[in-house]
């Protein structure tokens, strides 16, 4: 069951947590749409019992009250508002997707309490120098990404109109994404434990509003509000080289701007292959914390 967070200026938040309570503290943010249901299958506390886990749904999304205007830099402060609420001071944190850039933020402004990060198939900032941000990225990503930058309003209607259908059917989010889907990707999205987390990460995300989703994108595309370069914790950036939602490239250029971090691309691998490098993610994760980071 949920639990709802108080931040400091006053917002609910709905996060969960699960797993081992006296294990290792690693927070989960979830991808985009999406919701704290869906940060990973769940057999992963099965296999990884000496992990507390824990998450939460991004504003606006799920459970979560709406921060009109928010930044991917904002996410730092709700993470550490969950954690204050749990009780959690030290933790490692994990963005797959849409939450990956929101764990590149918590590394960056919260260099004391974050162990290490991991960004899984992650974007890179939409003002980043010398990279051609839309190259081999989905027309669905294209379009969603453009209206951002060129006509929010549009953006939030299109969005809006995309939750409705999803609230009523959402099957037809999944299908919809088959048809930008990788080779690698299709049999993925068909494994019936990706599929199912997939739907209820989707009912929970969009249950209420569209907002968070339409916040996402905005946010993805204006000023993160930090630089990726004055990020020092331990950083994995991870990708499958057959990734069109979330371009390779974009995590290149990142790995080349955040010193010391350790940059995995995986061959014959898409982006949703991103939930099953979890476990490998999590192995990384606990060398960093044998290590004394």
């Amino acid at each position: 069951m949920g639990k709802h967070v108080r931040t400091d200026d006053g917002r609910l938040l709905m996060a969960e947590e699960w797993g081992n309570p006296s294990g290792t503290p690693v927070l989960l943010l979830h991808g985009t749409p999406g919701s704290r249901l869906g940060t990973a299958l769940p057999d992963l506390a099965t296999h990884h019992p000496d992990v507390r886990f824990f998450a939460y749904d991004r504003p606006g999304y799920g459970g979560s009250e709406r921060l009109p205007g928010r930044r991917v830099a904002d996410a730092a402060r709700d993470a550490a508002a969950v954690a204050d609420a749990l009780g959690v001071e030290r933790f490692a944190v994990v963005g797959r997707s849409g939450g990956a850039p929101h764990a590149l933020a918590c590394a960056a402004l919260l260099p004391g309490r974050v162990r290490a990060a991991a960004a899984l198939v992650t974007i890179a900032p939409r003002d980043a120098a010398g990279l051609d941000w839309f190259a081999g990225m989905t027309p669905f990503n294209v379009r969603e990404y453009g209206l951002a930058t060129e006509s929010p309003e549009l953006l939030d209607e299109d969005l809006a109109a995309r939750a409705a259908a999803v609230r009523k059917d959402p099957e037809g989010l999944v299908e919809d994404l088959r048809a930008e889907l990788s080779e690698h990707d299709l049999p993925i999205v068909s494994d019936p434990a990706v599929r199912a987390t997939l739907l209820r990460t989707y009912r929970e995300a969009l249950g209420t509003s569209h907002h968070g989703w339409t916040d996402d994108c905005l946010a993805f595309t204006r000023p993160w509000g930090f630089e990726v370069s004055d990020v020092t914790t331990p950083v994995l950036l991870w990708h499958g080289l057959d990734d069109a939602f979330s371009p390779p490239s974009h995590t290149r250029w990142l790995a080349a701007r955040i010193a010391g971090s350790t940059l995995v691309l995986e061959p014959d691998a898409g982006h949703f292959a991103a939930q099953y490098a979890l476990p490998r993610v999590l192995e990384w994760l606990r060398a960093q914390e044998d290590g004394g980071a």
